[in-house]
């Protein structure tokens, strides 16, 4: 469990507005073009996104620290690029996010912690 000092040391979500702001940025930065973006609650998985650029994002996104949100978001624009999880893929997720990697281990082990 975090404690007090810890937590606040770690960025989280201002609002849905935030992490709309954040897939735009992410969008620019990879190149890449999302005919939408939604926000619901979502139960088997954090987000998904469809060949035409239609995001979803689960809405407890907004309770997980930034980093971890901003992973999710690279790595759904990325199958933009690429649409599996081969080689290539891990080349660009590498090279958009360098510790990719470990954020996937920590969002499969997040549990969601109230603020």
């Amino acid at each position: 469990m975090l404690n007090a000092v810890t937590k606040k040391s770690i960025a989280y979500w201002d609002d849905a507005d935030d992490l709309r702001w954040a897939v735009r940025h992410w969008a620019s930065k990879i190149n890449v073009n999302l005919a939408e973006i939604h926000l619901r609650l979502m139960t088997q998985k954090w987000a998904s996104i469809s060949t035409r650029g239609r995001l979803t994002l689960n809405t407890e996104l907004l309770e997980v620290p930034r980093h971890l949100g901003e992973y999710v978001i690279v790595h759904e624009l990325v199958h933009l690029l690429v649409p599996n999880h081969g080689k290539v893929f891990k080349s660009f997720m590498s090279a958009y996010m360098p510790d990719w990697e470990v954020c996937d281990d920590a969002l499969k082990d997040y549990v969601a912690i109230a603020r």
